[in-house]
């Protein structure tokens, strides 16, 4: 019977202890989980706001630096020059040619020429290789976009030469042409003188 009564106060004894235990323990080991009222996986209930990447400045497009425009330096105009301004023309060609067998310039060639900067020039053809430079001519254009020749059948005879100006006018020159001798730069003037004339009312 005394081992009995031992036995019983020992359970007794150990209960007590247990249960002393389970009422002293704090209420947050009490819960088997997470509070349901709490935040999830944070006891504080502050959450740690997201980092930000910072966004990628886009640089601004530098504005192109305005430079003053480059005056051009006018000179004095000359042959090929209108007003200071420089003239460029397509090149035109022309061919005039005594074709009466009685005459002694027979088959004598004349041709006119135009370069790219308005130069108009003279050949004849009893001087081969031999270009005059028709602005030797008083009165000849600055600017000539084409020329134009005839030619009588005398001796001597005539050689009509016109030249179209830049500015769409027209010049007349009459030269005197004889078998005794060509056309060269020393007598051309002479030659076609008074020199080139404007034809009036030219259309333009």
């Amino acid at each position: 019977m005394k081992t009995l009564t031992w036995a019983a106060r020992g359970v007794a004894a150990v209960s007590g202890a247990v249960l002393a235990g389970a009422l002293l323990a704090p209420s947050a080991v009490a819960h088997s989980g997470p509070d349901p009222k709490g935040p999830a996986k944070h006891t504080s209930g502050k959450k740690t706001p997201a980092k930000k990447t910072p966004a990628k400045k886009t640089p601004a497009k530098k504005k192109p630096v305005k430079q003053a425009p480059v005056k051009p330096v006018v000179e004095e105009p000359q042959q090929g020059q209108v007003a200071g301004r420089k003239c460029v023309t397509s090149r035109d060609v022309a061919s005039t040619v005594v074709d009466y067998s009685g005459s002694g310039l027979f088959e004598t060639v004349f041709r006119s020429a135009t370069d790219e900067q308005g130069h108009a020039f003279l050949n004849d053809s009893r001087n081969p290789g031999v270009w005059i430079n028709l602005a030797l001519v008083p009165g000849a254009p600055k600017c000539v976009h084409d020329t134009a020749l005839s030619v009588t059948e005398e001796n001597p005879g005539h050689l009509y030469i016109t030249l179209l100006a830049g500015d769409g006018t027209l010049h007349h020159a009459t030269c005197t042409s004889s078998s005794s001798a060509p056309f060269t730069p020393a007598n051309l003037a002479t030659a076609c003188a008074p020199g080139f004339t404007e034809l009036p009312d030219t259309p333009v």
